[in-house]
């Protein structure tokens, strides 16, 4: 999603985030119990859950929240088991959108997904209509100023499998999925500390959207976001706020 408008679209989904806490907090949480039930409870071998317990540390989500969900999850305690279910659809202009769910209640779920989609503008599509637009990846995103070559030096060593320098300046690395942590330490330990680190569902190519559409398109993805039932929410279009 090189372009323009990258760090803008950073900057207004982090200060979005930091608005809602408290549903970053259930988000968290649901991630870690799903990671946990999935992989055991063991971080030193459960990639997934320390990547969910480092998003858990950046919500600043108390140690003790955190260690009761793991072991809820684990069995050790009583809890309610969540699934992950994946929706996807187009927005604005036919913009791609994938939407991660974890949910103890698919049918109501569904239905919330369905529903944004049918009253902002956008439609929902089959499983695959849209997914095979984007590929499954680790991404890095640093601020523009950050030292381009001093990036590229530590990211390549390290295995990342790209580095990309927007028209804003912003920095992205991609790795596969596998060499995400790798990477991200290296980086780290060279003090080169990126505002994004996630695995996430990078789209291949992107729509530019702007005036009416742009707001629109912003509208549904809030929508969809809001839903108390959506981790994750990824799409193609590139919103010139």
């Amino acid at each position: 999603m090189a372009g323009h408008s990258k760090w803008a679209n950073i900057q207004h989904r982090k200060g979005r985030q930091d608005e809602k806490r408290g549903k970053v907090w259930t988000r968290v949480i649901r991630e870690i119990m799903v990671a946990a039930r999935l992989g055991g409870g063991d971080m030193a071998i459960n990639p997934r859950l320390r990547l969910a317990v480092e998003k858990a540390k950046a919500a600043n989500l108390p140690i003790d929240t955190v260690k009761r969900n793991i072991d809820k999850a684990t069995g050790n305690l009583e809890g309610v088991h969540y699934e992950e279910i994946r929706y996807e659809g187009y927005g604005i202009g036919g913009a791609a959108i994938i939407v991660d769910t974890m949910t103890d209640n698919k049918v109501r779920t569904v239905a919330d997904v369905r529903h944004a989609f049918s009253k902002y503008g956008g439609s929902m599509g089959t499983a695959g209509s849209v997914s095979f637009q984007f590929k499954h990846v680790g991404q890095l995103i640093f601020a523009p100023g950050t030292s381009e070559d001093k990036v590229m030096e530590v990211a390549l060593e390290a295995g990342a499998e790209d580095v990309i320098t927007g028209d804003d300046g912003a920095i992205e690395v991609l790795t596969a999925y596998p060499d995400f942590e790798a990477v991200k330490n290296a980086l780290e330990a060279a003090g080169l500390k990126p505002e994004v680190a996630e695995v996430t569902m990078r789209p291949e190519n992107t729509i530019e959207l702007s005036g009416e559409d742009a707001a629109k398109m912003q509208k549904l993805l809030d929508v969809i976001e809001d839903l108390d039932d959506v981790q994750d929410v990824f799409h193609n279009a590139e919103i010139d706020l």
